[in-house]
């Protein structure tokens, strides 16, 4: 069986064969996987890795397999006469909800509760289905998590000592 143990984003060479997937299951680490050709493929990566369509897993024997975003079941958001899209982003961004958002709509995975908060804030909503590609927050390192383990002196004057081993 071939194994996936690293990534690339993108690629010009053709891929060996292609994983369509939404985007809940390009979130990978270690996985057993069946290619749209048929292929099964060992997905063993040192860490987690978020994949946007287009992204590639490179193979043991030096092909890669290319990720395609899936269709999938999603609301569009667009802007009504008394909202603005920007507004409706930030309530979709304060509740940390994932969002694709384009230049003249949003694109979120569907919930009644959040469809109905949106149109109470004067958004139309459409269903619709399309790849998503939600936009990654701040704090999102794309293929890897940055640890905080780094040290931070405390050398200001509180009257007592810290001690950081």
């Amino acid at each position: 069986m071939l194994r996936a143990l690293s990534h690339s984003h993108g690629g010009r060479d053709k891929p060996a064969g292609t994983l369509r997937l939404d985007h809940a299951a390009r979130h990978l680490r270690r996985k057993l996987m069946t290619t749209d050709q048929g292929e099964e493929i060992m997905v063993d990566l040192p860490e987690p890795v978020l994949f946007a369509d287009g992204d590639r897993l490179v193979l043991d024997d030096g092909r890669s397999v290319a990720i395609i975003a899936a269709e999938e079941a999603l609301y569009e958001v667009l802007p009504g006469p008394a909202c603005l899209l920007r507004h409706l982003a930030w309530h979709l961004g304060n509740r940390h909800l994932p969002a694709q958002i384009d230049e003249d709509r949003i694109l979120i995975q569907r919930d009644h509760v959040i469809r109905a908060m949106l149109e109470g804030l004067g958004a139309s909503i459409r269903e619709v289905v399309a790849p998503f590609q939600p936009v990654h927050g701040a704090y999102h390192a794309q293929g890897h998590d940055h640890g905080h383990s780094h040290h931070h002196g405390h050398a200001h004057g509180h009257g007592h000592h810290h001690h950081h081993d």
